[in-house]
């Protein structure tokens, strides 16, 4: 696909003012990450692999870009696009098995899906809802299927970047995140990409690390340091690795900027005394300074007058930094960053 073709489903951040639905933005990003994390919880039951999740989330937050929140449920809205993902991502489930895992996931609902039949009530009605709501989803995304997601990017990185695997695990585990946010509607998959390494090599490296602004700079702050003359080419910077590796300019680097200061204002409204502790780690880091000016996007769920939504699929141990996210071909973890030559070697 052209860059023009992919570009017209990148929107500016005002236009997040903008949407169909009535109410206010903080409610309908909240709203928004219940459900792509529903939309998750439902592609995991169904062994989905990676691609399928996160071209649902992104066809997910396209059509809430068309269609209001108040007309179209959230939940059929999600159940939708696992389905049709399910088809283009040549992964297909049957509408029924669809339809009895949603009934599944009803949070009054806690059974098994066995226990539901082709000629339960419940899955009729999920089914007639998932293919009534089908339609609409066809009409806004205008029959144009192709997604491209930062996991793609990511593992091109992890290929050539040689990272560590904390590193690798750090990102991988960003990127299923940044679909809880409207990120993949407003940027490339390359800056998301490059926001989710440098955030997770700033993690890995420490408090006592260069800053997200160091990372991120058009140039490494060392090299405006006084050095003496050498015919030495420079140490590679593994700190800014992707940068230099993509020559980004600096309206891109703008880009990343504010994608990083978005996701982490995310985690920085999420419960993290009491509910996600382990977050503690990416909520400390300070964001970069270069961004665009904003009006602040999220807010704490209790301002909100909503209980605060599951960050991961099916909560994380204590020893995880970031938490599981949802299985995938990869296993929820990050792939063999073993390039293709040497395991055939």
């Amino acid at each position: 696909m052209s860059t023009t073709a992919a570009s017209q489903w990148l929107f500016p951040l005002s236009a997040l003012d903008h949407t169909p639905s009535a109410c206010s933005l903080d409610k309908e990003l909240y709203d928004r990450a219940r459900g792509v994390e529903f939309l998750f919880r439902l592609g995991s039951s169904l062994q989905l692999p990676t691609s399928a999740l996160c071209t649902a989330a992104t066809w997910f937050h396209r059509f809430y870009m068309r269609y209001s929140m108040e007309e179209f449920h959230r939940q059929d809205v999600a159940a939708t696009c696992i389905f049709l993902a399910t088809k283009t991502e040549e992964c297909g489930r049957k509408l029924i098995d669809v339809a009895r895992i949603y009934q599944t996931k009803v949070p009054s609902v806690n059974v098994d899906p066995k226990q539901f039949t082709e000629e339960s009530q419940e899955v009729n009605e999920r089914s007639a809802a998932i293919l009534s709501t089908e339609e609409v989803l066809l009409e806004a995304l205008c029959f144009d299927f192709f997604v491209e997601s930062p996991h793609a990017e990511l593992v091109d990185l992890f290929e050539k970047c040689d990272s560590p695997v904390p590193v690798q695990e750090f990102a991988w585990s960003l990127a299923h995140d940044s679909y809880r946010t409207p990120l993949c509607i407003l940027y490339p998959p390359k800056i998301i990409a490059t926001a989710c390494y440098v955030l997770a090599q700033r993690i890995f490296d420490g408090p006592n690390s260069p800053s997200l602004d160091a990372r991120i700079s058009a140039t490494s702050p060392a090299s405006h340091l006084p050095t003496p003359p050498s015919h030495k080419p420079p140490s590679p910077d593994a700190t800014r690795v992707v940068v230099e590796r993509y020559a980004f300019d600096e309206l891109e680097l703008v880009s990343i900027g504010d994608a990083l200061g978005l996701l982490l204002e995310f985690y920085g409204s999420q419960d993290i005394e009491s509910t996600f502790p382990y977050l503690a780690n990416i909520v400390a880091v300070p964001p970069p300074t270069k961004t665009t000016p904003r009006p602040r996007l999220y807010v704490p769920a209790t301002q909100i007058n909503a209980p605060p939504q599951s960050i991961t699929n099916g909560g994380p141990s204590p020893s995880d930094s970031l938490g599981r996210t949802p299985n995938s071909t990869h296993g929820g973890h990050s792939p063999d960053p073993t390039p293709a030559s040497s395991q055939n070697a």
